[in-house]
């Protein structure tokens, strides 16, 4: 069984490994989409896989780590790709959700990435 819960924030970046003239070298910013999915089994009594409330509880602290920030500055996201804020994500989230199995990130309407860990 999959349950997800979803977030959003708001955050500038650069990415600065891009080649010389590409747009995404510019600073620019994004209304982030992100996407936490858990799975597990849902037994009875409570018959859910965890309680939406704890990982809303959990993502909290990473959250507030990412909202109105330029991310070029938070340390492990020098790089700020979707694919690096989902595994940066993963990395702060998986040890106090043991049942992530999945964060997604969209940084525009048509464009993301889905992360599984390694």
């Amino acid at each position: 069984m999959l349950i997800y819960k979803e977030f959003h924030f708001e955050a500038a970046h650069r990415l600065p490994n891009v080649p010389e003239g590409h747009k995404c070298a510019r600073l620019h910013g994004h209304s982030f989409h992100v996407r936490l999915t858990a799975e597990g089994d849902a037994p009875e009594p409570a018959g859910w896989v965890m309680d939406f409330a704890d990982l809303k509880a959990a993502f909290k602290p990473v959250l507030e780590q990412l909202d109105h920030y330029y991310l070029n500055d938070i340390p492990g996201l020098e790089n700020p790709t979707s694919e690096n804020i989902a595994r940066w994500i993963w990395e702060r989230l998986k040890p106090r959700v043991p049942q992530l199995s999945q964060v997604e990130i969209r940084e525009t309407c048509t464009s993301g990435c889905i992360y599984r860990g390694d």
